[in-house]
């Protein structure tokens, strides 16, 4: 059985180029409603594509950035959300360790006297040293550096005595029921007396402010930074 011919089409593309050149010859720009199938259609189809990018700039893109703005605020929300319930969680945890810290701090706070006790934690430092046999040729109160949470009181120091016994005085002040630093010392031997040693230094003490003195530091710290 003979296959059936296929047709052929013989296209004439210098007719057809004629054909299209012709639409686009001698168009009235004033009345483009007369103009040809295929001009009025590129016109048409220029104009729906100027829309379109019109509406992108004007319209879509505004919407664009508002969405990736959402975005960007929903990953914030959910680190947050994820924070908040991670301390959740450890909210019992974090309880016992903020307790912690408040027994410490307390415990911190009984080892600085208050201003009326003061007197009896120098008398404590001074029968330290004469509990050593130590003998004191300077012993001078400073004066008070009032800091935000309490009082420094620097005291001058120089006592003389064997070795041992200035060290067993050290020892002794670092174990006061009360925080008592010795600061720079110096330890010399005393001319024309054989094992004898003279210590001089700075022992600071330190105590809670009253409410009375911590009301007064509030105060001045609001007036420093209040605008002149």
């Amino acid at each position: 059985m003979a296959k059936a011919a296929l047709p052929r089409f013989n296209i004439d593309f210098e007719e057809l180029k004629r054909s299209v050149q012709s639409q686009f010859s001698g168009l009235n720009p004033n009345d483009p409603s007369q103009w040809p199938l295929l001009p009025r259609s590129l016109v048409l189809a220029s104009i729906g594509l100027g829309i379109l990018a019109l509406l992108w700039f004007v319209w879509i893109t505004p919407v664009n950035e508002e969405l990736e703005a959402e975005r960007q605020q929903e990953i914030t929300l959910r680190q947050t959300y994820t924070g908040k319930l991670a301390q959740a969680i450890n909210l019992e945890e974090l309880k016992k360790q903020l307790e912690q810290v408040r027994q410490y701090v307390t415990q911190l706070e009984k080892q600085l006297p208050s201003k009326a006790e003061m007197d009896a934690l120098l008398s404590d430092i001074n029968q330290a040293g004469l509990g050593r046999s130590l003998q004191f040729e300077l012993f001078r109160p400073g004066q008070v550096a009032v800091k935000d949470y309490y009082a420094e009181l620097p005291i001058s120091l120089r006592i003389t005595g064997g070795y041992h016994d200035v060290g067993l005085f050290a020892s002794d002040i670092a174990h006061l029921s009360r925080i008592v630093t010795l600061n720079d010392l110096s330890l010399n031997p005393v001319k024309d007396k054989d094992g004898v040693l003279v210590m001089e230094g700075v022992a600071k003490t330190y105590r809670y402010l009253d409410p009375e003195e911590v009301a007064a530091q509030q105060k001045a710290a609001a007036a420093k930074g209040a605008p002149k």
